[in-house]
């Protein structure tokens, strides 16, 4: 089993599973590669504190530099605040340790729940294949089964816990990974996979497309209200989408796009749509602006 990873500093994220200690076991091994060994302890099982006394064994045991935090979130803490809260840790230490990169030990099981998760909540094309490895947070085992890395697991001895909480079937993610997944076949699998692989391709040529309707812009805070209104509604969606993660508004969602579209399309001048808790569009004759909410 081969990852590629450049030479550098990284931050790796471990959580103590099988899936994180046999990426910890692998870039350990090489030898251009400087791993800050990092765990947060969400603080939602009783037992959490046995992962990090694992994680930091195994870190000690190889001369690795290791930090953690303990988050306190408390039981029934939902799978959302928990990755934010765990993200939110990385992108510290991150920054402190001056680090290349974050590398997580997702595989090629996290891909198809995620894709299956974000088509149940109705996201849009990017929801698909929002798990991908990117310049700041490196996913090198995609292209590894949960099976693959058990496996390696075992076969090289190594240590891990198994989260209680995995089981619990009440998380959107364990009912998919418990019940639904294992009824896919092998070839099913490979459907999917191949249909997601050639969705990231057409996303790449959209967005490309649409940066460049961006570019056209009076200026990167800005729309054309007259361009606006003549564009097809799914493409007006994506426009605004794009504008605003261009703007870093992040974490909209797909409900919340499409109010903004239809008020860009028919407010009346003069009159202002909540983006979020610091953005506003002001809307005009003309031209559609991003402002701040105190302005």
């Amino acid at each position: 089993m081969q990852v590629l990873v450049d030479p550098g500093a990284y931050v790796i994220a471990v959580s103590g599973g099988v899936d994180s200690m046999v990426l910890l076991d692998l870039l350990r091994r090489r030898s251009s590669v400087k791993l800050i060994v990092a765990h947060y302890d969400h603080g939602i099982r009783s037992d959490s504190t046995e992962d990090r006394k694992l994680v930091q064994a195994v870190a000690q045991e190889h001369q690795l530099a290791f930090i953690y935090k303990n988050g306190h979130l408390g039981p029934g803490t939902s799978e959302a605040t928990a990755r934010e809260a765990r993200y939110k840790f990385l992108h510290e230490v991150q920054d402190a340790s001056k680090a290349r990169a974050i590398i997580t030990a997702h595989h090629q099981d996290d891909v198809l729940e995620t894709a299956i998760i974000n088509l149940l909540r109705g996201s849009g094309r990017r929801g698909l294949t929002s798990l991908k490895s990117t310049d700041k947070v490196l996913r090198p085992l995609l292209g590894y089964t949960k099976d693959q890395l058990r496996e390696y697991a075992v076969n090289h001895s190594l240590k891990w816990r198994e989260d209680s909480t995995n089981t619990d079937t009440r998380y959107t993610r364990n009912y998919i990974r418990q019940i639904v997944l294992p009824r896919f076949s092998v070839g099913h699998r490979a459907q999917l996979l191949i249909l997601l692989e050639d969705l990231r391709t057409i996303n790449q040529e959209a967005d490309g497309h649409i940066a460049n309707l961006l570019h056209a812009q009076p200026s990167l805070d800005t729309l054309d209200r007259r361009w606006f209104i003549l564009l097809p509604h799914n493409v007006a969606s994506e426009i605004v989408h794009a504008w605003l993660r261009r703007q870093y508004v992040r974490n909209l969602s797909r409900r919340t796009i499409e109010r903004l579209v239809i008020a860009m399309k028919t407010g009346r001048p003069g009159q202002r749509a909540d983006v979020d808790l610091t953005h506003l569009i002001d809307i005009k004759q003309d031209i559609l602006a991003l402002i701040p909410r105190d302005r």
